[in-house]
């Protein structure tokens, strides 16, 4: 059975990765990066300060910079835990598939998906009832990890499992933040 979900994956992986040109390799490396969000990450951290404030804001920051700890480093330990090859060191697809990006480290599970949708969960939960388009922010999630399937490092697997512990520890994090913080 096991068996089987990685050939699908693999399956999965190879046709979404194909979807790449060599003319749009250039904005999904820059998409990657963390680094490169910087002027949305400042956005949402604007419209946090006008709802709750500079206090808030700094908690909230806190917060975010602990959950992102304890995903990364839950990503890390599941990867040398598990030890699966990139699929750009996959030698099963590594010949058929689009190498954008090299990496020596392992794939299962995406710390840039746990990442991006532990923050997302945990940011919408709290900013939802200011602004009836919050929603819109899961697009960082998907693109950003999309992204890594684009470039030949990681499997879908790789990216649902992390969407599934980030929105995990997302919540958990948004029920500590609740019972601390938004005491009514």
């Amino acid at each position: 059975m096991l068996e089987k979900i990685i050939a699908l994956d693999k399956e999965l992986f190879v046709f979404l990765n194909g979807l790449g040109s060599p003319a749009f390799d250039g904005l999904w490396l820059f998409i990657t990066k963390q680094t490169n969000w910087t002027p949305i990450f400042l956005l949402v951290f604007y419209l946090i300060y006008k709802k709750v404030g500079l206090k808030n804001l700094g908690i909230m920051i806190l917060f975010i910079a602990f959950l992102i700890l304890i995903c990364d480093q839950t990503a890390n330990l599941f990867k040398y835990t598990f030890e699966r090859l990139r699929p750009c060191n996959d030698l099963q697809i590594k010949d058929i598939i689009r190498v954008v990006k090299q990496s020596d480290t392992f794939s299962f599970f995406s710390g840039h998906a746990t990442n991006s949708m532990a923050t997302t969960v945990f940011v919408y939960l709290i900013m939802r009832k200011y602004y009836k388009h919050i929603y819109l922010l899961f697009l960082f999630p998907l693109i950003f990890a999309y992204s890594r399937i684009y470039l030949g490092l990681h499997f879908p697997i790789d990216i649902l499992t992390g969407y599934t512990f980030g929105a995990t520890f997302g919540f958990l994090f948004y029920k500590i933040y609740a019972f601390k913080f938004l005491k009514n």
